[in-house]
This record gives structure tokens, sequence and C-alpha cells, in this order.
């Protein structure tokens, strides 16, 4: 009798795919089931938000404008849109959001320098900013040492101008100018006067203020309170003293 073969069985090729199908579907199932919990869950939330640096605006006035509020998705949020929101706030000169996981936004501010003060029809106490822009200031908010800006029409073109300049000399250079009127000619349209805290008169123009600003201070350290002409030409004359004459005798001129 011929030997018998034993047939050799082979491999259900098909049942081996369709276990590892399910597998995966398994598998994806698990990770939508966890990814749907996560993200409702607190972890994928925004849970905090601090602002730092901010002085002329509120914590809710800087959440309104940066669409920012607890409990929303954290992984939304794009801090370059948040960083142009708030750019739009007159106040704010830059911003920096800094995403830390899980749930924390922090927003670095830095506004406009405040190089002024003046007061609102109404009486208050308005900061002008380097920027031009206006803002309403509380006590935290003032810097004493800076001018004060009266009769300036809003519209007023120098307003703006003035601002720009007083934003690039630094402090110490201002800090004795207690107020600054307009005081425009047809030869100098940007004309102002400037009263100083140490009792002296000041004419220039803006596009000359920064470049004579350092003189300015030279005479208020070195003399006596007068007035004094930055345009052209620099000078001083001393105030004169009652019942004197000779006043001119005393001027000094500095080109």
């Amino acid at each position: 009798m011929p030997n018998a073969q034993i047939p050799v069985l082979k491999e259900d090729k098909p049942k081996r795919k369709a276990s590892k199908r399910i597998i995966w579907i398994l598998l994806l199932l698990f990770i939508v089931i966890l990814s749907v919990l996560f993200f409702r869950s607190t972890m994928s939330q925004v849970t905090e938000v601090h602002f730092k640096g901010n002085t002329f605006t509120t914590r809710d006035e800087l959440l309104k404008a940066s669409g920012l509020q607890v409990g929303s998705q954290f992984f939304g949020v794009s801090p370059s849109k948040v960083e142009s929101s708030l750019l739009k706030v007159k106040s704010i000169q830059k911003a920096m959001v800094d995403k830390q996981f899980p749930g924390v936004i922090n927003v670095t501010i830095e506004e406009y320098p405040t190089v002024a003060y003046e007061l609102a029809a109404e009486g208050d106490l308005q900061a002008i900013l380097s920027s031009g822009a206006t803002v309403s200031v509380n006590n935290t908010g003032i810097a004493v040492e800076k001018p004060i800006l009266t009769k300036w029409n809003a519209s007023d073109p120098n307003k703006a101008a003035l601002c720009k300049v007083l934003g690039q000399i630094p402090n110490e250079l201002t800090s004795d100018i207690s107020e600054i009127i307009p005081s425009p000619t047809e030869s100098f349209p940007d004309r102002i006067k400037l009263y100083t805290r140490s009792r002296f008169e000041v004419i220039t123009a803006i596009s000359l203020l920064k470049d004579k600003v350092e003189y300015l201070n030279q005479v208020i350290e070195t003399e006596e309170p007068g007035i004094i002409t930055m345009l052209e030409a620099d000078s001083y004359v001393p105030f004169e003293p009652s019942g004197e004459e000779n006043g001119d005798q005393n001027a000094t001129t500095h080109e």
C-alpha cells in the first residue's frame, strides 16, 4: 500500500488579517475615546490667565481685547493672534504671550511711556503717551515729574509731534519741566513755551527741543531764573529784580 501523505495544513490568512484589523480598530477607538475624555477635561482648558506690566488697562479690559477666557481650549489659543489683538489697545506698545501646559497663559504687556499729563474738560487727569494717545489715569499711574500740557487743541498735529519728541528725551532731562503750552509764530509754527519747576520760562520749537534740551539743563543748573530762548540761537536773560533796569546787560547768548 503506497505511503499515505498527510496533507500540510495551510495557515488561515484571512482570519489572521481579520484579527489584526479588529485590533487596529479597537486601538483607534481607544485613542478616540481618550482624546474625547482629554479635551473634555480641565487639562485641555485654559485654567489661569496672568497679565503683567499693564498700568492703564484693567484685567477685564485686557481679557476682552485679547479674547482670552478661563475654560476655553488651551490648544486653540494662538499667541500671535492674541498679541495682534492686544496691540489694538491704544496704550499697548508690545505684547508677548507665553503658554505653559497645562492651562496657564502668561501675557507680558509693554505700554507706551507717559510723557505728559493733561486735564480733561471734565477735570479728570489724563496721561499722554509717547504715541500721542490719551488715557485716563488712577493714582498708581501718575508720574509727578512729567509736564502738564495746557491750551492744546486735541486735533493739533503739533501735539502728537511734541509727545513723540518727549518720548525720545531721557526723563532726567525733562523732569524739571512743569508745563508746556503752544506759542506758534509764522517763522516757527511749532513754537512752544515751557515753564520749569525751577522758575524758568523757555521759548523753543518742537522740532528743536530734542537737540536743545541739554543747553536748557546747563542754564538751569548754573544760572538764576530767567527767560531761555532756544531757536536759531540760544540765549538766556535773567528776570529783572524789582527796580532794576539794566537787565539786558546781563543777557548771555549761545550759538
